[in-house]
């Protein structure tokens, strides 16, 4: 065995390598700020438990269409406004935005303001939509 891996030591500083960068990516597509939800999820979430959606897109993107019951905070005022939301700090709060990274950030500031229930709209609202869900003007 020795031998072998001194012989092909290359392969293994390419598995450690791509290890890492497997990790890092992780890490970086929002996974580590809560969980994530589809939107069929979303939907089961709203409409079994006391949930909360809170979309994090511009005032002029909320108004083009959004979740019903939505509450818009844009992610520039969230860490102003997170006390809004501190009768949900222990039920879930799903957040989204337009396509899911914004919400991905908003979350990661709420489980620091602790949270214990934030999950993320994966694809945001284009996912929505691209589902066939209804939304309100």
């Amino acid at each position: 065995m020795t031998a072998f891996v001194i012989a092909h030591w290359y392969l293994f500083v390419a598995l450690v390598i791509v290890g890492g960068l497997l990790a890092a990516g992780s890490a970086l597509d929002g996974s580590s700020s809560g969980q994530k939800v589809t939107s069929q999820e979303a939907v089961q979430i709203l409409n079994h438990k006391a949930a909360v959606i809170v979309d994090v897109r511009e005032p002029q993107e909320f108004t083009s269409g959004h979740i019903a019951r939505a509450i818009n905070i844009p992610l520039g005022q969230m860490a102003a406004r997170s006390q809004e939301l501190k009768k949900y700090k222990e039920k879930p709060v799903i957040l989204c935005c337009a396509s899911g990274a914004r919400s991905a950030r908003a979350a990661a500031m709420l489980r620091k303001e602790g949270f214990t229930d934030v999950r993320n709209l994966v694809g945001g609202m284009s996912a929505w939509r691209s589902a066939n869900l209804p939304t309100v003007s």
